[in-house]
């Protein structure tokens, strides 16, 4: 069984359209924790996600302050792992231990939890797998940074099946549901197995989402990439064997694209120089060969054919220079 969810709701009734909508689309096997009244009244969230076998990912944005009732939270035979990307959240364990977790840290937390609760504008993205597969122990919290290599093969995986999930047979999904829970492992051990091939689409991934945030840095390149993902430059170019472009065509690809858009932009002009500059063409020359290659035009040529003409301002009074 598999299914995915992609809302974003608020105002009155926000709440019930968005717990229907989880229902149907999650399965009670991932029921909705139990909200007090001051949460639905004012709920307003974005969720997107899915589910797959066993197994749950969701990205959820809050716009309000959110809170469980009191309740008991989750089933006991899960385990889960919280990375918080914006905001705080808090989780109580049995016990009355409450773990704090700001932006930028991860909770993998086993068993159920007494409550938990987020403040407004918050983030959070939660993988739900049961407890078989992490040994962690049970009623069990622990807390740790989120963007170290392992949770980012994990999101970068999480957001490839997400894309994807439509079009995977059985056998895909069934690959697809191991190898998140062989990263969700490897994060709670601190470490992947770089010579797992199921693990190569998830790292060709993260290299990918990791050149996108830092193409106009002149320090990009795969050797950065890989110390990023604490992987060998070799492990790296394994992982892109068998991806359309090798990683550094992709950055090149990316930067051609985003010098592109450049000379698009409306208004103000940089020059080409300045342009291929910001993107990291050192060379001139090279820059327009490259240009003129993926585009049909240098980027001289190009910039003239898209420029937009100023809207003439009358000025009331003024004369028309006639």
């Amino acid at each position: 069984m598999h299914g995915s969810l992609s809302v974003s709701l608020e105002g009155a009734g926000a709440f019930g359209d968005f717990a229907r909508a989880w229902r149907s689309r999650m399965g009670e096997g991932f029921a909705l924790a139990p909200f007090d009244r001051g949460t639905l009244a004012g709920f307003g969230a974005r969720s997107r996600g899915f589910r797959l076998r066993d197994t749950m990912f969701n990205r959820f944005e809050n716009a309000a302050a959110l809170r469980t009732d009191g309740r008991s939270v989750g089933s006991q035979d899960h385990v889960r792992l919280w990375i918080v990307d914006r905001g705080n959240w808090r989780f109580g364990l049995p016990g009355g231990t409450e773990h704090r977790v700001p932006a930028g840290r991860l909770l993998v937390q086993t068993g159920r939890l007494t409550h938990f609760a987020a403040s407004p504008g918050s983030a959070v993205r939660i993988l739900v797998l049961p407890a078989a597969e992490i040994r962690h122990g049970p009623d069990r919290a622990a807390s740790g940074p989120g963007d170290t290599p392992e949770a980012r093969l994990l999101t970068a995986h999480a957001a490839t099946v997400g894309r994807m999930l439509d079009d995977l047979g059985p056998a895909g999904l069934d690959a697809a549901r191991d190898t998140l829970a062989e990263l969700a492992r490897a994060v709670v051990r601190g470490g992947a197995d770089d010579r797992e091939p199921r693990l190569s689409p998830a790292l060709a991934q993260a290299a990918r989402d990791l050149a996108d945030r830092r193409l106009t840095d002149p320090a990009l390149t795969p050797t950065v990439i890989a110390g990023e993902l604490n992987v060998s430059v070799r492990t790296l170019q394994r992982a892109f064997a068998g991806e359309e472009h090798s990683l550094s065509a992709y950055i090149r690809e990316r930067r051609l694209e985003g010098a592109r858009r450049a000379l698009l932009a409306t208004g103000r002009r940089a020059s080409v120089a300045d342009v291929a500059a910001r993107w990291q063409f050192a060379d001139g020359g090279h820059f327009a060969r490259l240009f003129r290659r993926r585009y049909g035009q240098t980027p001289t040529e190009y910039a003239r054919a898209t420029a937009v003409d100023p809207v003439p301002v009358t000025v009331p009074g003024a004369p028309s220079g006639r």
